[in-house]
């Protein structure tokens, strides 16, 4: 199912929402430091209190709605998945293994061939 995509002009409102989230999480942050000899339990329960507070702000406006359709949209895809069987990953892992054993010799030879030809046969140093 395709869904209609309508871009929306950012209001006034949904800018002061985007702010009032960016200023929360400042002040979260800044709560945390500043509690700091209060007690550990007083400073998280500050910083998670003023973090919930500016996500649900966020969340509420345009930008925080279309995040949250996403996912969704996200989240749909996702089970459309078909992930392969046990056996088959299996098989497929094992064929990644053999085809990088397989380059690194390749790459081997022909890095011991190169050097051969340059270093012994053309230059003629000798180890």
């Amino acid at each position: 199912m395709a869904t209609s995509h309508i871009q929306t002009v950012n209001t006034g409102a949904d800018k002061a929402k985007l702010a009032a989230a960016a200023v929360m999480l400042v002040a979260a942050l800044a709560a945390f430091y500043l509690l700091s000899k209060q007690g550990a339990l007083i400073q998280w329960a500050a910083l998670l209190l003023g973090l919930g507070v500016a996500a649900a702000v966020f969340l509420v406006s345009e930008t925080g709605k279309q995040l949250i359709a996403f996912g969704q949209d996200a989240w749909k895809e996702v089970r459309k998945v078909v992930w392969p069987a046990r056996k088959e990953a299996i098989q497929i892992t094992a064929y990644v293994f053999g085809f990088v054993l397989i380059m690194a010799m390749f790459l081997w030879l022909t890095d011991k061939t190169l050097e051969w030809l340059l270093y012994d046969l053309i230059l003629g140093w000798k180890k």
